[in-house]
């Protein structure tokens, strides 16, 4: 397009979805291209930073002379610009753009634009872009011009106002005019979203109810086409201000769901434990009326080559199954220890109750293990606790033996964590999600001098001064002034769930998203993992992140699911084409995975698992190294377990 200026061309770089290697830091990849994540599921450039040819100027056939393409951004440079937009037409879809705008500066993306008006804004809904500080406009960044506006749910403003925080940290996501700002915009028949740097300001849904009578009392309701199209052009509008704008991707979404894994997997989910029965849980009460179902957490093993597997289920129930139970005939899975009497009920806050389950490396010689839950009786405190098996029956814990190891406290009942694990080196790690409420409102996720958001590394065979632990030595942030010792790792939101790879030692996380992407960690000593100023690879809120942040193995987004629940490595026997692939799935959307991490080349490949698409709330393992997934079952057959499908061929 010979009336675009190219100058310098300079790539920016932004985070890239997969690193390099599996131990790597921040990988850093150019401005205007696609992560690896992006180019699988339906992402891609408008704007490669070297040509706007995908756009035109609005009602002529070149883009203005004022456009001009500055190290790798388009930049509205002066008033011959006027506004541009895509030769495409596009209906349902999703747009994703970064923004710079001048100080006092105003501009605007609009979208479903027709040819037919004098403007754009006739007939384009219009997403505001201005310097929220000095701008001349009260419309505000990220709001649907004149239409909606960035406001929070009435649970969250009670939670900020609870919590004595100044609103605007929550309803202003935007960077000072002169930064980089990440836009995202999906337009769809089942709902629009608008999100800046990872808050999401506005849900909206064109032409329904409410979107008619707000158009009804806007300046629009002049325009009779206003809005009322499917499909249309996107606009970049030049409001007489200097605004740039760089990594302009698409995504069509009436082309169908994005695609996502490679591959299925010939494997299935069979029930675990059929025909078994739980001591101390029935379907229905002594009233006849049904009863919660069972939420079975965790699968695990004692290590004692017993083979038996341990369930915790959320309630506060921990059962010990023996190797065979359930194949050959009924079975009652015995209660190994049960804590509903200690443990928060989950149907009045439904990430509490029971969460973690380790056993100690030498169970076998000392008989302790490790729970991590919510009391009822100190409804913002959560504990790690220490108990012992029974002297008398291998298959019973003694319930009074509760030793208290370590506390925090939590300042909302959301975002728990709640994974603990021992490994390789005989500590116990404690996975801790950043207090909750909304978007961390109290920046827990980069404080290192609290334990929230982070993954603590705690020698529970030893006690310091003061403590029912020791801190291990070489912990990293070790001797820093107001540091916590036991940060083993930081910048998570919410872990749920991880698990330590035993041949390799890796530790994997899952930490679940805020509004755009979920995330895989690898996790490394003295990482940081990004939250809240990173979701993902994405940059978020208001912030940028600190140099070094360690980037996720994986990540995908919301159009693939919303909320990660983390599983564990294969190394089972019985499906070699599984080996060492990592299963994870999604809450929302039941969708189920295996992800193997190449390492030669960094490359993540992934593989669907055939599902029924029920909510999964956690996995295990064996001691054989089988896996296992949990759901929620009203008839208690609510765990599966992987086996090859002899099916398929």
């Amino acid at each position: 397009m010979t009336s675009i200026v190219r100058i310098l061309g300079i790539g920016f770089f932004v985070a890239a979805a997969v690193c390099g290697t599996a131990e790597c830091g921040r990988a850093e990849t150019a401005a205007n291209t696609l992560s690896e994540a992006e180019k699988r599921t339906g992402w891609r450039l408008l704007f490669d930073g070297r040509s706007a040819d995908a756009f035109r100027g609005y009602r002529r056939d070149a883009v203005g002379s004022g456009w001009v393409i500055e190290d790798g951004a388009l930049v509205r440079r002066d008033a011959k610009a006027g506004d541009i937009v895509t030769k495409e037409e596009f209906g349902e879809f999703e747009l994703q753009l970064d923004y710079r705008i001048s100080p006092g500066g105003n501009s605007g993306l609009m979208f479903h634009v027709a040819d037919t008006a004098p403007a754009p804004w006739m007939t384009g809904p219009e997403v505001q872009i201005i310097d929220n500080v000095a701008g001349h406009d009260p419309q505000k960044a990220g709001w649907l011009y004149g239409l909606y506006e960035r406001k929070l749910p009435g649970w969250a403003q009670k939670a900020i106002d609870e919590a004595g925080l100044p609103a605007e940290r929550f309803t202003d996501g935007t960077r000072p005019a002169g930064q980089w700002n990440h836009l995202y915009l999906r337009v769809a028949k089942g709902g629009g979203e608008v999100c800046v740097n990872g808050f999401s300001y506005l849900k909206f849904k064109k032409g329904d109810k409410d979107w008619d009578e707000r158009v009804a009392k806007s300046k629009f309701a002049q325009f009779p086409m206003f809005g009322k199209a499917d499909r249309g052009h996107i606009c970049l509008q030049d409001h007489g201000d200097v605004v740039a704008f760089r990594s302009i991707k698409v995504r069509e979404l009436d082309k169908g769901t994005p695609p996502y894994a490679e591959a299925t997997a010939a494997v299935k989910l069979v029930p675990a434990f059929p025909g078994v029965t739980w001591e101390g849980w029935s379907p229905t009460g002594d009233d006849g009326k049904p009863v919660p179902p069972l939420r079975p957490l965790v699968v695990t093993h004692a290590g004692d080559g017993s083979a038996r597997r341990f369930v915790l289920e959320q309630s506060g129930m921990i059962h010990v199954l023996a190797k065979d139970a359930g194949r050959t005939e009924a079975t009652q899975a015995k209660l190994f220890l049960d804590l509903r009497d200690r443990a928060a009920p989950w149907k009045k806050a439904d990430e509490e109750g029971l969460l973690g389950l380790a056993f100690h490396p030498r169970y076998r010689e000392n008989g302790e293990f490790f729970v991590r839950y919510c009391p009822a009786d100190a409804p913002r405190i959560r504990r790690v606790s220490r108990f012992r098996v029974s002297r008398d029956d291998p298959d019973r814990a003694d319930p009074a033996s509760e030793e208290v190891v370590f506390v925090n406290e939590q300042p909302f009942n959301n975002h728990n964590g709640g994974s603990i694990a021992f490994g390789p080196d005989g500590y116990l790690y404690i996975g801790l999600g950043d207090g909750g409420g909304l978007l961390d409102p109290f920046g827990n996720g980069q404080n290192l001098g609290s334990w929230l958001g982070s993954i603590l590394r705690i020698d529970v065979d030893k006690r310091d001064p003061g403590k029912a632990y020791a801190v291990p030595a070489d912990n990293p942030f070790v001797g820093r002034a107001d540091v916590k010792p036991e940060i083993y790792a930081y910048g998570f939101r919410n872990v749920w769930q991880m698990a330590f790879d035993p041949p390799t030692g890796r530790l994997w996380v899952a930490d679940v998203g805020q509004d755009l992407l979920e995330e895989i960690d690898i996790v490394k000593k003295g990482g940081n993992y990004g939250w809240s100023r990173r979701e993902g690879t994405k940059g978020f809120g208001r912030e940028e992140a600190p140099a070094g942040t360690i980037d996720p193995v994986w990540e995908y987004d919301h159009q693939i699911g919303k909320s990660i629940t983390g599983g564990c490595v294969y190394r089972g026997g019985e499906i070699p084409e599984l080996q060492g692939a990592y299963l994870y799935a999604d809450y929302v959307s039941g969708g189920l995975w295996a992800l193997t991490l190449h390492d030669a080349t960094g490359r993540v490949t992934n593989l669907s698992i055939p599902w029924s698409g029920l909510p999964i709330f956690g996995f295990g393992s064996d001691e054989a190294g089988e896996v296992y997934v949990n759901t929620a079952s009203p008839t208690g057959q609510g765990v599966f377990r992987l086996v090859r499908d002899e099916s398929v061929k």
